[in-house]
């Protein structure tokens, strides 16, 4: 069985020979950029300049001979840059900054700084449902998004033989909005000035569709697996409530899921941190076929109470490790037995692929990456 057939195989919920392994297939499932340089070495390869894959959460590019030594059975899509475009960057004040093409400002320390925050958003201001439309956009169908894309795709399905996978456009549909407009203001506008709310999230849904439209007809043949990202929980509770949630969030999330099922074969995966298990049976209703990354950490997260109630109906991506605290200072044993228990909750049946919860932070030990991935191929059979 090759990497694509195992991991459309647990997709379909049936059992392959060994459950499935993603590192860097996505950008919520990779590795930091200096946890990878630590990382290479720890496995005996030849060091090299990493490239990063994703510059605000300075995410490295898994190499070939790292994907082909750890066995991971994912490829990863990503965008290109747009040959028109407001992205940016300039250093000031400390901070390096990266201006992307929503005029949003992301921010990282020049000295020490690990990540990109979101420093500056561009309609904080006291505005309208006219300053929403007319906000400039991202040209979401520019060709430089995509160029080289269906070769990489064809090649990752046919010679490297992985499952093919791409992630949406920018952040969900939620989330973007919420980075548009200042997360407290465009909370407090979804309870006191929901118009103006929804608004901004239909200026988001406009871009995505068009995203998606375009990209699809580019590769929507070929891609496995379709990633789109929206995170609706914190650690202990939802971020909005379940009512909010499927008045003004679910009915645009469901366009975009259904445009991905009628312009490809992909199966919909939704990335949602948190504790979201109140929402996983609306997920499910609006055409979502793979939850990640399944926080075992987070209120109502446990992976065999999941599996057992929605494991039917949806398939799990992640939860393999928690990287909040045992991944990251955990021993190599400690990590060796958490695997083995969310192995043996998640994987039974198919419907399981395995990764970390999100994605491997800077300060992670090697040598606790390399008990992960022994650990989930000891452990890992049917």
């Amino acid at each position: 069985m090759d990497a694509r057939e195992r991991v459309l195989s647990t997709l379909a919920h049936r059992e392959p020979d060994r459950v499935p392994f993603d590192l860097g297939g996505t950008i919520v499932t990779g590795i930091h950029e200096e946890a990878y340089r630590r990382l290479v070495p720890a496995l005996g390869l030849p060091s090299r300049e990493v490239v990063v894959q994703d510059r605000t959460q300075h995410l490295a590019a898994v190499d070939d001979d790292v994907r082909d030594l750890l066995q991971v059975d994912t490829g990863g899509l990503f965008q290109g840059t747009p040959i028109v475009t407001r992205q940016r960057e300039e250093v000031r004040d400390g901070y390096a900054w990266i201006w992307d093409d929503f005029g949003m400002g992301w921010r990282c320390p020049v000295d020490g700084g690990l990540y990109h925050d979101l420093a500056h958003s561009p309609l904080a201001a006291d505005i309208t449902i006219d300053d929403v439309r007319a906000q400039p956009s991202p040209e979401p169908a520019d060709e430089g998004r995509t160029a080289g894309m269906r070769e990489r795709a064809l090649h990752m399905r046919d010679e490297e033989r992985r499952a093919v996978c791409i992630w949406g456009f920018g952040g969900g549909i939620l989330e973007t909005a919420s980075w548009l407009r200042g997360l407290e203001q465009f909370f407090m506008d979804l309870a006191g000035d929901p118009d103006l709310a929804c608004a901004i999230m239909d200026r988001v849904l406009e871009w995505k569709l068009a995203y998606y439209e375009h990209v699809l007809s580019k590769v929507g043949d070929v891609v496995d697996v379709f990633f789109e990202g929206d995170d609706a929980g914190t650690q202990q509770s939802l971020l909005i409530s379940p009512d909010a949630y499927r008045r003004y969030v679910k009915p645009r999330q469901a366009e975009l899921f259904r445009t991905i099922h009628e312009r490809s074969g992909a199966r919909v995966a939704l990335h949602s941190c948190g504790a979201v298990r109140p929402l996983i049976g609306d997920f499910i209703e609006i055409g979502v076929e793979i939850l990640n990354p399944v926080q075992v950490s987070a209120v109502g997260m446990d992976p065999a109470e999941l599996k057992a109630e929605f494991g039917r109906e949806i398939a799990f991506w992640g939860g393999g490790v928690d990287t909040q605290r045992v991944l990251w200072a955990g021993t190599p044993q400690e990590v060796r037995d958490e695997v083995r228990r969310r192995i043996d909750a998640l994987a039974p049946g198919g419907g399981y692929v395995f990764a970390a919860v999100h994605n491997i932070q800077a300060g992670v030990p090697a040598e606790n990456i390399v008990a992960m991935r022994e650990a989930s191929l000891e452990h890992g059979g049917y």
